[in-house]
């Protein structure tokens, strides 16, 4: 492929931006200091480093991140009365692609209260079966509640309750107390406000929300909150592996 074009898969501006940039003087290949001036030199994207304005880039085909979002931010790239998530991403991941629905889209969505772990791609497939009700991808949530846990609250929970939306009991995947204000929730499926409704629903209430964990994919203590990170073949392979074997 050739350089200008990497540069616009990657989402450096158009093609004749990223053609420009090169002719600048602007971007070198590999551990090579020395700028690379031909926008039309041919290169094997596998592997390939690349510095632009002297930022360090890998080159992926596709985008597969994951972000531990903080609280006060919408998953939406049209935000209300909060800054967008997508804000805390560089330029180039907004804007991978070059098309009307260029940069990464959040896999599904947390309220702009909710913390914890969000992944965001380019992949369409890959977002699809994510949150497909179909393939029924466990996601982790501590809540933080108002009232003391009851086992007769958890045992509701892992039974179903009733949503004002929708006459099916919606049921908890597990549950477990963590403490007497601290409940572990897993659900598989994405209801619109799902753990505040199911919490109501057994009398109590959320007083804190934090997605932990998605597919086996656990948020550890090294993504600080409003940090993101590239996910490695073999998480995204591991997700993709579990999500299929759902179906």
């Amino acid at each position: 492929m050739q350089l200008q074009d990497i540069l616009f898969s990657q989402g450096f501006g158009t093609r004749r931006v990223c053609s420009g940039l090169v002719q600048q003087g602007r971007v070198s290949v590999g551990s090579d200091v020395t700028p690379c001036l031909d926008p039309a030199e041919v290169l094997n994207e596998e592997g390939l480093v690349f510095t632009v304005q002297g930022v360090r880039w890998e080159y992926h085909a596709r985008a597969y991140l994951m972000l531990h979002k903080p609280a006060g931010f919408e998953c939406s790239h049209k935000p209300g009365a909060h800054p967008s998530v997508y804000t805390l991403l560089p330029g180039p991941l907004r804007e991978r692609g070059g098309s009307a629905a260029a940069g990464v889209q959040a896999v599904g969505r947390l309220d702009h209260d909710t913390t914890g772990l969000l992944l965001l791609s380019d992949d369409g497939k890959f977002i699809h079966r994510m949150t497909s009700p179909r393939h029924h991808v466990p996601k982790v949530y501590e809540v933080g509640v108002k009232h003391p846990l009851s086992h007769s609250q958890l045992d509701r929970l892992l039974a179903g309750v009733v949503l004002d939306d929708d006459p099916k009991p919606v049921r908890a995947h597990a549950c477990e107390a963590a403490g007497d204000l601290h409940l572990r929730l897993t659900l598989t499926e994405g209801k619109y406000h799902q753990v505040k409704r199911m919490v109501a629903a057994v009398g109590n209430r959320v007083e804190s929300l934090h997605r932990s964990a998605m597919g086996g994919l656990v948020l550890g203590p090294e993504l600080p909150p409003g940090q993101w990170r590239w996910l490695t073949q073999a998480e995204v392979l591991g997700l993709t592996q579990k999500t299929a074997t759902t179906v």
